[in-house]
């Protein structure tokens, strides 16, 4: 069993780390997502930039020595970082009451401005990481010790403690998000390769991942990890800080550069070379992270007095020949992957979807503020696809769902492969106005038909009423079975449309489901795609 690194300090409400079974386009940076160059073994001299030095003067630039580095690691075996648990907090509840205070952050003024907070290790964080603050182009340590935390543990008030370093397993950014007087979190960066931001008005709740490895393989997933950071200095004047991040793993080193800008959306463009110390052919780019327990999709796979406990409902993907498409998450009792080949996507997300408090009915969680998070590639990706993964869970705390974008061709080792994509952390993927879009997915138990047939209700939204008059035809298809009784009417309640279907699996234990609509009033609606399954 492997770790999902899902929560972070950052996080009021906390959540352990799951157990995992193996298992429009933006203006971005650079060249497209792909690309890639031969290697040349690197010369004799030192690696890197700051290194553990207390201050060093980079080369050229911190992008380079960035590039540098994990260049030289790639032609090196990998040397995993040691865990440090001896000071570190070693459960969850002593854990939470280690916590950085704000005024203590770097860069921290008033009015607020961007600024870095520390997190400490402890319990599920046990891989110390290098953070390095770029200041007038210059690399300085980031350190904080213990009087740089609220300590609520018991003993807490040894003055050894205090004054001793603390050893830190990543950090976070906060800035003036939702007013101008508060300096709300912004992102956050901790465990393995995962991180998580927030919009103006959201609460935390989808990761995504610098780079995934053999997700849902039978070989065993590999957990690349973010072990060093330079994070430049802001400017008083400008909202976007310069995140740069070095990527360690057995098969692969990367060089990442984040640039963050916060805001109702906050995006994030996303820079990066990685080099392989092996074919890899299970790669997972741009991976997202999320979890579905109960929806309407399998209101009784797992009994709960919510309608609804999901960080994310639906995959969103616009694919390379502008077609939109909505594929509703499930909690299946097998895990499950599905593959959306494609040429060109302009883009993927995890979608939360529905926004209202009664839709879920948690005054702690807060699922209706829970961010989408929507991937937009540069032109000519290629050929590959969008890979889906869902995975089985009795509990909101566990991550089940990921996923990520997957080339063709595997990525060759000995060469360089350039990537970039923009991420937009949202409340709706930005393609879903373009036309009707697909609010819900109902399925039941279909009453007087054959035994073992079930209901389907599918309900769709536009920015216009539907009328009777005037309604789309509906076209269904399956893989296995039977699809029977197809209706198309108007919700007068939602002002919307609903599609209803019988589907008979005629014994199969597995159908690919489809529905499109055709155009109305010169708009066409998104497809739907259903996987059924025997066991759900």
């Amino acid at each position: 069993m492997l770790e999902l690194a899902r929560a972070s300090v950052g996080d009021i409400v906390k959540r352990p780390l799951r157990k995992l079974a193996a298992s429009s386009v933006g203006v971005l940076l650079g060249l497209g997502i792909w690309g890639n160059s031969s290697l040349a073994e690197p010369g004799q001299g030192t690696r890197g930039s700051g290194g553990s030095q207390e201050s060093s003067a980079p080369p050229l630039s911190i992008r380079e020595a960035v590039h540098k580095e994990a260049r030289e690691l790639s032609f090196s075996a990998h040397k995993p970082v040691d865990e440090v648990g001896s000071v570190a907090p070693a459960t969850y509840d002593e854990y939470r009451r280690l916590r950085f205070q704000p005024t203590r952050a770097l860069w921290h003024r008033r009015p607020p401005g961007l600024e870095l907070h520390g997190l400490p290790l402890g319990w599920l964080f046990k891989r110390p990481v290098e953070i390095l603050a770029i200041e007038d182009g210059r690399a300085q340590a980031v350190k904080f010790t213990g009087a740089d935390f609220l300590d609520e543990r018991e003993g807490a008030s040894d003055e050894r403690l205090k004054a001793a370093e603390m050893p830190l397993s990543g950090f976070r950014v906060s800035g003036p998000l939702n007013g101008a007087d508060k300096a709300d979190e912004i992102i956050v960066f901790q465990g393995a390769s995962y991180f998580r931001a927030l919009g103006r008005g959201h609460t935390y709740g989808l990761s995504a991942r610098g780079l995934a490895i053999g997700t849902a393989s039978t070989k065993g997933e590999e957990f690349p990890s973010f072990r060093k950071f330079w994070v430049e200095k802001p400017s008083d004047q400008a909202n976007v800080i310069t995140i740069h991040a070095l990527l360690d793993s057995p098969s692969a080193s990367g060089a990442y550069t984040f640039i963050v800008y916060p805001g109702s959306e906050t995006i994030i463009d996303v820079s990066a070379t990685l080099y392989p110390r092996q074919a890899l052919p299970e790669i997972g780019i741009a991976p997202l992270t999320s979890m579905f327990l109960v929806g309407p999709v399998n209101p009784v796979r797992v009994r709960d007095f919510r309608p609804r406990v999901h960080d994310s409902d639906g995959l969103a993907i616009l694919n390379g020949s502008g077609e939109r498409i909505w594929r509703p998450l499930s909690n299946p009792r097998k895990l499950q992957v599905s593959a959306f080949v494609d040429d060109n996507p302009r883009g993927f997300g995890l979608i939360q979807r529905r926004r209202q408090f009664n839709d879920y009915q948690d005054l702690e969680a807060r699922y209706e503020r829970r961010p989408s998070a929507w991937i937009e590639f540069v032109s000519g990706v290629g050929r590959g696809s969008v890979f889906l993964v869902e995975l089985p869970t009795e509990e909101e705390i566990h991550d089940n769902i990921v996923a990520f974008w997957r080339p063709a061709q595997p990525l060759e080792q000995g060469r360089e492969h350039q990537l970039n994509y923009r991420l937009r952390w949202r409340d709706e993927d930005p393609a879903r106005f373009v036309g009707p879009w697909i609010s819900d997915t109902r399925v039941g138990r279909a009453y007087h038909d054959e035994a073992g047939s079930v209901h389907v209700v599918i309900d769709y939204l536009d920015r216009e009423r539907f009328s009777e008059s005037d309604l789309p035809e509906a076209k269904a298809s399956t893989s296995a079975g039977e699809i029977r009784n197809v209706v198309v009417q108007p919700n007068p309640e939602t002002g919307g449309l609903r599609v209803s279907l019988i589907f008979d699996p005629k014994g199969k234990e597995l159908a690919e489901l489809r529905v499109n609509l055709s155009d109305w009033n010169g708009r066409v609606p998104e497809t739907w795609l259903y996987r059924w399954t025997g066991s759900q």
